[in-house]
């Protein structure tokens, strides 16, 4: 089987088994077009996380095939491929003997671009998340707010342009107010940049503010994958029971 042509990434009858035998995700097929930005909607357990980490060859399938840009993961070489992707997630994992500057300088420094480079892509992305490099570049991690560890997490992930980004609860330990702010940020960026993004979140209200398409994700298979409007029209037992908390709240 290949990579059906408007998909970026796509899933083949993919399944995974914890170490027990129990699979994590099963039979799952999905497909992520170009600059698409997929949210995989799912409890806590559903398979999300793990869906993520088979893209970036963090895991292989035990069954089936995950296609990245045109190239099963087991045929790619695996820096390449994770070169190829920005990943930004909810603890943001930034380097706290490192300031901002050269945490967001990592994979350019392994990429050997030349500091010049280096110098003008921070600038860059700082200005674009609403950052003043002149202010934040010699930080440290623990002298940032929640929301500027979360951007300079996302320029981090955007250092080197990948095409694709992976994002796994990334605003989940903001507060309300900031968790919005972010998201709208994050919303316009993605119509800029136009990058292949996947989404993982338990969050219905941010499935439904961020999502291109939404994929749900229950007990490690696909319910179904929906727009806006569908989601919300949809009869399937675990939309309807997010549909009624979202209603609820």
């Amino acid at each position: 089987m290949e990579l059906s042509i408007a998909s970026t990434i796509e899933f083949a009858q993919v399944t995974y088994c914890a170490v027990a035998g129990r699979p994590l995700i099963a039979d799952l097929d999905l497909q992520v077009g170009r600059a698409e930005l997929l949210v995989m909607l799912g409890r806590s357990g559903s398979g999300k996380t793990t869906a993520l980490k088979l893209i970036n060859g963090l895991l292989f399938p035990a069954s089936g095939t995950v296609w990245v840009e045109g190239r099963a993961t087991r045929d790619w070489d695996l820096i390449r491929l994770r070169r190829r992707i920005g990943y930004a997630i909810q603890e943001v994992g930034l380097l706290p003997h490192l300031t901002v500057a050269r945490n967001i300088a990592l994979v350019p420094e392994l990429e050997k671009w030349p500091r010049d480079r280096i110098r003008a892509r921070l600038d860059q992305l700082l200005r674009m998340l609403g950052l003043a490099p002149e202010e934040i570049c010699e930080r440290y991690p623990h002298q940032l707010s929640g929301g500027q560890k979360q951007r300079v997490g996302l320029a981090r992930a955007l250092a080197v342009d990948p095409p694709i980004l992976l994002m796994d609860e990334p605003f989940g330990a903001l507060d309300p107010l900031t968790r919005a702010e972010v998201q709208r940020e994050f919303k316009s960026l993605q119509r800029r940049l136009e990058k292949t993004v996947v989404f993982v979140t338990h969050d219905v209200h941010e499935a439904l503010v961020l999502g291109t398409r939404i994929a749900l994700l229950d007990s490690g298979r696909l319910a179904g994958t929906y727009s806006r409007e569908e989601f919300l029209r949809s009869r399937h037992p675990e939309a309807a029971a997010y549909i009624s908390a979202l209603r609820a709240s």
